[in-house]
């Protein structure tokens, strides 16, 4: 690990001004994954400013009916919340279904949506990577690229998975970043925060360097709704996804009504699948009706040398989810 300066953030604007004052300058939260990646030299800041002790640990419904959630809160508080339990069963299981116990109890909302991606080349520190080295090449298109590599938002400057489950629920329930710098507060809209890799792989969010993401604040649920949050992997526990959906459902009169359905393990960011919604929309629950809807969540999809699999495994992944939401 190579040397770097510690600032302690006091207030919300003095961290981000800290942060913004040196170049490769990093937040430290949970650290669970900041600490990894300095460990393995991959990341290298001058700079790390600890905001653990900001205030902004809270989870609070607004008068609007939306939820806020401060970027500390941590997994397990969020997972288990009353709040969250009762009217976003979805996140609380795809937090659940990540990490251990003892990550979730340390890393935090923020920490969470700011992630970097799973992919061995990103992090072995000396194989070509576009994330890591701008310029260098992508080693995972002609290299191992099985386990958390995409099919869907994929460029050929990389083709590295979006690695969080938090995530992929946020895109399905909807949501909205705020976020802090020297220009006042902003929000964006949690669809457009990751950003897809195109030419410029390295530029993972839409967060400018003297900015802070504060809050995600989700949209209010769904009336009358059922959701579940499905997560397909080599094994049961402490693994990431190969593929896995986050499904809100709502059906009236025997037809469904409204629908939001999310996708990770299988795309460069958290994936919303709104072509597929629009075929469910409208339309009697059925066996036939889940597999078309699969099949247009792919049709974009490009496989690479070994996670072909993912496709169809992508597809079952939201034909399961819809089935067993509405057996």
């Amino acid at each position: 690990m190579r040397n770097f300066a510690y600032v302690r953030g006091t207030s919300i604007e003095s961290a981000a001004a800290a942060h913004s004052q040196t170049d490769g300058s990093a937040y430290l939260a949970g650290g669970t994954t900041l600490l990894d990646l300095m460990k393995l030299d991959v990341m290298r800041p001058k700079a790390v400013v600890d905001i653990h002790k900001l205030p902004l640990a809270r989870i609070e419904v607004l008068d609007d009916g939306r939820v806020s959630v401060g970027a500390m809160v941590t997994n397990t508080e969020l997972a288990r919340h009353e709040v969250i339990r009762t009217n976003y069963p979805v996140l609380s299981e795809a937090l659940l279904s990540g990490a251990t116990t003892q990550l979730r109890n340390k890393a935090t909302t923020g920490g969470n949506v700011m992630q970097r991606v799973r992919c061995g080349y990103f992090r072995d520190g000396i194989s070509p990577c576009n994330k890591r080295e701008p310029g260098s090449g992508c080693a995972a298109i002609d290299g191992h690229n099985r386990n958390v590599h995409a099919v869907l938002g994929t460029s050929t400057q990389c083709i590295a998975a979006h690695p969080s489950d938090m995530c992929v629920a946020m895109t399905a329930i909807g949501a909205t970043a705020r976020v802090t710098g020297p220009r006042g507060s902003r929000e964006i809209a949690f669809s457009d925060f990751h950003l897809l890799p195109g030419d410029t792989p390295w530029k993972e969010h839409a967060l400018e360097k003297d900015e802070i993401v504060t809050h995600i604040v989700l949209d209010r649920p769904m009336q009358a709704s059922r959701s579940s949050y499905l997560k397909l992997r080599d094994r049961a526990s402490y693994q990431f996804a190969l593929a896995s959906s986050a499904v809100i459902l709502s059906v009236n009169g025997g037809r469904i009504n409204d629908v939001r359905i999310a996708l990770g393990g299988v795309a460069t960011k958290p994936w919303r699948a709104t072509e597929a919604e629009a075929v469910l929309r409208g339309q009697p629950p059925s066996a036939a009706l889940f597999a078309a809807a699969a099949q247009r969540a792919f049709q974009a999809a490009r496989p690479y040398s070994q996670n072909g699999f993912k496709v169809p495994l992508g597809q079952q992944a939201i034909v399961r989810n819809l089935s067993n939401l509405t057996a």
